[in-house]
């Protein structure tokens, strides 16, 4: 990629690449027969697939790091009879700076792949596909990659910032032909972490058919904060709503770094939730029609007509 490249806009691979498709005159997808069909049907045309990537170091993911502090005060106690709290990512707990960090990262993938599409001419792209995975044999280090096709309108009037949605072909052409144009494809985040404190051991060790509480909290706090999140950023480029593509929710146990020397844990929660925000635009309206009403008397009948037809005359 060179040495020079500092991280703004198109990456030198991923411009030459660009270069290469405008100059060959041709264009690739990964839209199926009726997804290209249907996105014909509302005006539009592919003009060429597109990706944005971005790799980053997540610093401070170890355990004595402070990302899944539990912040429970009452740790020291074993037995304990306060609650423990959900130290929420969205109320400002520590795991706060992870899920900044991920979102940073989003948005940088996407700002490449928006930014391959308006290289290529495009208005917008479609079924834009996002995925997270570890990268390979590198710990603590994670890659944000999309991919889409773009799309461009057969009219003269271009919008002013791409579009970016996970809707395939026909679902973009129902939400155009239904009034409706997206804007941004959005991730939506929480990380929750609970002591397990002495009343969530005592509900996993009865003997009994029980719910364990603590944990129902969590996951039902992580979910709704997931959701805040996502809607915080619905109105960021005028989106009047959000169509969900879908969610994730992991689970997985933690010593708990406020007592290193014992066996207490902890459980975190992270809850992932992708969608597309989405904007209602004005068609122009039809003209009303006139109502035409006819007298049922014969005579007052006969009279309507002779004079409808003196004033079309």
């Amino acid at each position: 990629m060179g040495g020079d490249w500092t991280g703004a806009g198109l990456p030198p691979v991923a411009a030459a690449r660009i270069a290469e498709v405008r100059g060959s005159g041709t264009w690739s997808s990964a839209l199926s027969t009726g997804e290209f069909a249907a996105l014909r049907a509302v005006g539009f045309e592919p003009v060429g697939q597109v990706m944005g990537s971005a790799v980053y170091h997540v610093a401070r993911s170890g355990r004595y790091w402070g990302y899944h502090d539990c912040l429970y005060g009452g740790v020291r106690f074993a037995f304990s009879g306060a609650p423990a709290p959900i130290a929420l990512s969205g109320r400002g707990a520590p795991s706060a700076g992870l899920v900044e960090v991920l979102d940073r990262a989003r948005r940088s993938a996407l700002d490449r792949m928006t930014a391959e599409c308006s290289a290529l001419g495009g208005d917008g792209v479609v079924a834009a596909q996002l995925t997270v995975a570890p990268f390979v044999a590198q710990p603590h280090c994670l890659e944000f990659k999309v991919i889409g096709t773009a799309v461009r309108a057969a009219g003269t009037v271009r919008a002013p910032q791409p579009f970016t949605c996970h809707l395939d072909g026909q679902g973009f052409a129902k939400l155009v032909t239904a009034g409706w144009v997206p804007v941004e494809l959005l991730y939506g985040m929480s990380v929750g972490v609970r002591h397990d404190d002495y009343g969530t051991r005592a509900q996993t060790r009865s003997w009994r058919n029980t719910e364990v509480g603590g944990w129902t909290e969590l996951v039902q706090a992580v979910r709704s904060d997931a959701r805040a999140h996502l809607s915080a950023q619905t109105g960021r480029r005028g989106g009047d709503g959000v169509i969900l593509s879908g969610g994730r929710l992991r689970v997985w146990g933690e010593s708990c770094m406020r007592r290193s020397n014992d066996d207490q844990t902890d459980h975190v929660a992270e809850a992932t939730l992708l969608g597309t925000t989405v904007a209602r635009f004005a068609a122009r309206k039809a003209p009303p029609r006139t109502l035409t009403v006819m007298p049922l008397d014969p005579e007052r009948r006969r009279r309507t007509m002779r004079r409808t037809a003196t004033d079309t005359r």
